[in-house]
């Protein structure tokens, strides 16, 4: 499996990084600090899951969702946030997130998160950008 990590503190990048390895031996992974990156990173690569901050410089993540949604709309994106479910959750599951993951539980929620996205089925399929 392929994942990229998308947060502007290599910390968080490192501890999801960590979080997903011990859950999911052999994942490879890309990292990207804002939205710029992500959506250059994804034109050159082909992730089966796209991790997303909504806070980070230049481009909010929910702009970026946004737009990996036109672009890329089978790539499953979990959107990962330090702000309250209340706040945000449901504007990023209408604008097309697979999941909502508050950091203060991402230990906890990240790993059936991701195999959720497994079990059903979603892959992001080469060469599917949305005209």
């Amino acid at each position: 499996m392929d994942i990229l990590i998308a947060d502007d503190h290599a910390n968080v990048r490192r501890g999801l990084r960590e979080l997903v390895a011990d859950a999911f031996p052999g994942t490879h992974f890309a990292e990207a600090s804002n939205g710029d990156d992500v959506l250059i990173q994804l034109v050159g690569s082909q992730p089966d899951i796209l991790l997303l901050d909504i806070n980070m410089p230049g481009r909010s993540g929910f702009e970026v969702l946004k737009d990996v949604k036109l672009t890329y709309p089978l790539l499953p994106v979990i959107m990962v946030s330090v702000q309250a479910e209340s706040q945000y959750a449901l504007r990023c599951l209408r604008a097309g997130a697979a999941e909502y993951i508050n950091k203060n539980s991402v230990s906890e929620e990240l790993e059936p998160a991701i195999q959720k996205i497994l079990d059903s089925g979603a892959k992001f399929a080469k060469n599917q950008i949305a005209n």
